[in-house]
């Protein structure tokens, strides 16, 4: 495939910057390659009026000669719960069905305000609380490379919009991997910010704790991109892998993978030692007992406390139980109905989690990082590729039936915990054609050093082919 559509943000902003392209051709192809793909359901919402009318006007704008942002004329897609003014803001959920905001989301702001343009709100998992993406409110969207396939979650729509051409670029949102296991899964890039990195201000909220906005894309310069108009970030720097320390964590991350996946990721684990990098194996003493001690006593019990202020800012007549009520996902029904009764998390459970168990797990990265040496630590963003929709609880790995949910998140879930950044790349494709995908956690406040080390990476890395869609 050759076009339009094939431009990432970067140069379709330089190509309408330059003269070479109105944003109304790049709107149009764009429109045209997403009502191909319809059926695979990335958006909840695409007003392609508004797109065209939205192009035509960044065209006027570049037209009259004044000051164009970094973004102009791009379409990006929003997770469907990040708040466009006058737009619906649904979180996936029938209880915010009519949630029409009156303001965007301070992430949203700073996209427009550098000439972005809204191309659609994406599905997700209902309210962001799953991996599947298989929402019973709005349907399931499907992974463009097998649409018989989940795309992850919970940022899944994105996942498909960009990977399957629709887009450039996107925006999710990631609690415990909701970005990257969904780029992972749809053969594109994905980051997750140091959390306070990016502003939360406008989202429907999990947890304030955990919760981050990130940008999701083709590549790791859209990435850089994104990032820098919502911080204010510097350009990418230039980082060479000679010499790079960086940490295999075998234990836990690289347990019990899927045989071909593994042999994907062990491949892209010696691009990186004959490009020089000095691949450390690291352990993170007992991750897997201080993320399960932290990690959900965290989210369940701030859920209902930041659900609950964001009802109240937006003037919902619904509460917290009133709108786990109206959850249509069994899954997410559950989880959110325990939330709102008896088997809610005590506050004395949540206090020692937060303050206690979720600071033991930092300094273990912390002393992992310093002890070692290490830029980052390199492991599977899954450990297998995407699984059938419908597998909403159990999954077949190497024959045997494993939770979807838990192991999904597995190696996500603790760097999430943590608060630190992490970035998934494209790491090739399984014999069926399925993306798999490599991720890397750097110590928290290293975002661009994490960037970098992700744009040295990708250029050794197998090129991703665009989905047949």
């Amino acid at each position: 495939m050759n076009g339009p559509v094939d431009l990432g943000a970067r140069a379709a902003a330089a190509a309408m910057r330059n003269g070479e392209m109105t944003a109304e051709a790049y709107a149009d192809a764009l429109i045209e390659r997403a009502a191909k793909g319809a059926q695979l359901n990335a958006f909840i919402h695409c007003d392609v009026q508004a797109v065209r009318a939205a192009a035509r006007a960044a065209d006027q704008h570049r037209n009259s000669g004044a000051a164009l942002g970094p973004l102009h004329g791009v379409p990006l897609a929003l997770k469907d719960n990040l708040d466009t003014a006058n737009v619906a803001t649904t979180g996936g959920t029938p209880g915010l069905a009519h949630n029409i905001p009156v303001h965007n989301a301070s992430v949203v702001k700073k996209l427009l305000d550098a000439g972005a343009i809204v191309f659609g709100k994406t599905n997700l998992h209902e309210l962001a609380f799953g991996i599947t993406c298989n929402n019973a409110a709005y349907g399931a969207s499907r992974n463009p490379y097998d649409p018989a396939r989940i795309p992850g979650g919970s940022s899944g729509g994105t996942g498909v919009a960009v990977g399957a051409r629709m887009v450039p670029a996107g925006i999710g949102t990631d609690t415990g991997g909701s970005v990257r296991i969904p780029a992972a899964l749809c053969g594109i890039v994905g980051f997750r910010p140091t959390v306070g990195r990016w502003p939360k201000t406008g989202i429907v909220p999990i947890s304030h704790t955990r919760d981050t906005a990130g940008p999701m894309a083709r590549s790791v310069e859209d990435c850089v991109l994104l990032d820098g108009v919502v911080t204010g970030a510097a350009a990418l720097e230039v980082v060479s892998l000679k010499g790079l320390k960086l940490g295999v964590p075998r234990e836990y991350f690289w347990d019990f993978l899927d045989t071909e996946l593994a042999r994907l990721l062990e491949s892209a684990l010696g691009r990186l030692k004959d490009a020089g990098v000095v691949l450390v194996e690291v352990t993170i003493p007992n991750i897997a007992a201080l993320d399960g001690a932290a990690s959900f006593p965290i989210v369940l019990h701030e859920a209902a406390t930041d659900l609950a202020a964001y009802l109240t800012a937006h003037g919902s007549r619904l509460d917290f139980a009133g709108l786990a009520a109206k959850v249509s996902s069994p899954d997410v029904h559950g989880i959110l109905s325990g939330q709102a009764g008896q088997d809610a998390v005590p506050e004395a459970v949540y206090r020692e989690a937060l303050t206690r168990h979720r600071v033991t797990l930092q300094e273990a990265y912390r002393a992992c990082f310093a002890q070692h040496g290490v830029a980052g630590l390199v492991f599977p963003t899954t450990p297998l590729p995407a699984a059938l929709i419908g597998e909403d609880e159990n999954v077949m790995l190497n024959g045997v039936p494993v939770p979807t949910f838990m192991t999904y998140i597995r190696n996500t879930d603790p760097g999430s915990v943590a608060g630190l950044p992490g970035l998934s790349l494209p790491a090739g494709c399984t014999a069926s054609g399925m993306p798999v995908g490599i991720a890397i956690d750097a110590p928290a406040g290293a975002d661009a050093r994490l960037l970098a080390i992700g744009g040295a990476f990708e250029r050794l890395l197998p090129r991703i082919p665009a989905p047949n869609v």
